[in-house]
């Protein structure tokens, strides 16, 4: 379909075509007009946007509590809850099992109640979880509380970029640097001040676990707001009246949620290009050009389905969607294992759970950079190359010397663990539609979470039967290997479109 239409030989004189307010009065009331596409609604009022700011910082701040809360105190729950090294292992394999499991549902589910409906329902998951898991009294009810809570935690990982990439079309790298440093913010409050907290309140694991609740309540409260509020999303374009060209229009621009909300056949071109290269043909609202245009606004919702149903055939995808997985088995068996590395090279148990800290606070400010960075890049792999690089560093030094050169490593894996960010930045980049971030997000999250279960599970089944972390350590640092493989990939200058 060409992206201009020539006027049909029928057609009213150019002056009624161009867009005059007092000259489209008439017309207007005579049949109801469909949207341009590259036309956006009034922009919303800046509270909301503010307000839509602090719910996702606050929610960032709760996505990984629930796991390094869990890890610095992993000990003292295994000897509370009987449980075995492989048992352990399982538990630490939870988070990305209920991440593929549940992540599945999050587009879904948008879709039907609205991404902030969905998001404000996942904190109140995560906030229930928490405040119940420690109180069950066994490890089947421990482990479905923790999958009530990751429950809420997954669907908000999917949302997190959508939301960022509807509200903020024009921010995405310094808001998703936003929420990202948030993230790596609660992980590594979390990590460093468990043990203090559990100490503080008499020395009960149960308590130093069920405090996290209190934050996860309070990131319920912005999205309380956002769930009553109706106002449309920058280039979100409202239903018209039912009528001649109108409902397939609709549709379309539903379905594609751009920006600029619109959808070109080709698929060359960003929408407001799309939208600047139409010109004044696409305004037209007289009976033969409404007709064309109703066609026209049927191909392109034909056309925006289209690559829902082949995602799988973009080597993009994949690649991102194997980076996204590979970067997650890093990152669940660090939570989950690093400070028991320490612990039983000697380290005590409060300096354990400050060097988990220290990991997951180098995502802060890295956090906020990365994805700025990337964002100027036409290829991400040499950030990607960068990353690994640190992490084959620190998982050697961690074989060699884990106790005395503790801090190091420490930093360095906290480094290797900035790839996160980055796969977020890369989804928001691969797609040029706010719907092609939606599958995306959904596909590479899932499919990378499904990738990355028996990281942590393997790493407690190798230590329980080797006696020792040699082999875990080995593991972990030979899947940097195709991690950066994977990261070249997802980051060469390409989008799904391009290949689906």
């Amino acid at each position: 379909m060409p992206h201009d239409e020539t006027p049909a030989p029928t057609q009213a004189p150019p002056q009624p075509q161009t867009l005059n307010r007092s000259s489209a009065g008439s017309a207007a009331a005579r049949l109801p007009a469909p949207r341009l596409p590259g036309a956006v609604d009034a922009a919303p009022a800046p509270w909301l946007l503010r307000l839509i700011a602090v719910g996702l910082v606050l929610a960032a701040l709760n996505l990984r509590p629930a796991i390094t809360s869990l890890g610095a105190l992993l000990e003292e729950v295994r000897e509370g809850l009987h449980m075995s090294g492989s048992v352990a292992g399982l538990l630490t394999s939870v988070p990305p099992l209920c991440f593929a499991v549940f992540g599945v549902m999050a587009p879904r589910l948008a879709r039907r109640f609205g991404a902030g409906t969905v998001v404000c329902a996942g904190m109140a998951a995560i906030a229930a979880g928490l405040a119940i898991r420690p109180y069950v009294g066994s490890t089947a009810g421990f482990l479905a509380a923790s999958a009530l809570a990751l429950m809420g935690i997954a669907v908000s990982n999917i949302l997190m970029p959508v939301i960022v990439k509807r509200w903020f079309p024009d921010r995405v790298g310094t808001m998703t640097g936003l929420y990202s440093m948030a993230l790596a913010l609660g992980t590594a409050l979390a990590a460093a001040v468990t043990v203090p907290l559990t100490g503080a309140l008499g020395g009960n694991w149960q308590s130093g676990l069920a405090v996290w609740a209190v934050l996860a309540a309070v990131a319920v409260l912005p999205w309380i707001v956002l769930v009553r509020d109706r106002t449309p999303a920058p280039g979100q374009r409202e239903a018209t009246r039912p009528g001649r060209g109108s409902g397939t229009a609709s549709a379309s621009g539903a379905r594609s949620g751009a920006a600029s909300g619109s959808a070109s056949a080709s698929g060359s071109g960003s929408a407001s290009g799309s939208a600047a290269r139409s010109g004044p043909a696409s305004a037209s609202v007289s009976g033969p050009s409404s007709a064309s245009g109703s066609g026209s606004a049927s191909a392109d919702a034909r056309s925006a389905e289209a690559p829902a149903l082949r995602i799988t055939r973009s080597r993009t995808a994949w690649g991102l969607a194997c980076f996204f997985g590979l970067q997650a088995t890093a990152a669940y068996i660090t939570m989950g294992w690093m400070p028991q590395i320490f612990r039983d090279a000697g380290v005590p148990a409060g300096t354990a759970g400050v060097l988990l800290a220290v990991t997951m606070a180098m995502g802060v400010p890295l956090a906020f950079v990365i994805p700025r960075v990337a964002g100027r890049l036409r290829q991400q792999g040499p950030i990607v190359v960068v990353l690994g690089l640190c992490g084959l560093i620190g998982y050697t030094g961690l074989y060699l010397a884990p106790a005395a050169g503790a801090w190091a490593w420490a930093l360095l894996l906290g480094v290797a663990n900035c790839a996160f960010p980055l796969a977020l930045t890369m989804i928001g980049m691969r797609s040029r539609t706010g719907a092609g971030v939606v599958r995306l997000s959904a596909f590479a999250q899932s499919t990378g979470y499904l990738l990355s279960i028996p990281g942590p599970l393997l790493v407690g089944v190798l230590y329980q039967h080797s006696g020792g972390w040699g082999l875990p350590i080995a593991l972990m640092a030979g899947l940097m290997i195709p991690q950066m493989v994977a990261g070249v990939l997802a980051g060469r200058d390409r989008t799904i479109e391009d290949e689906c």
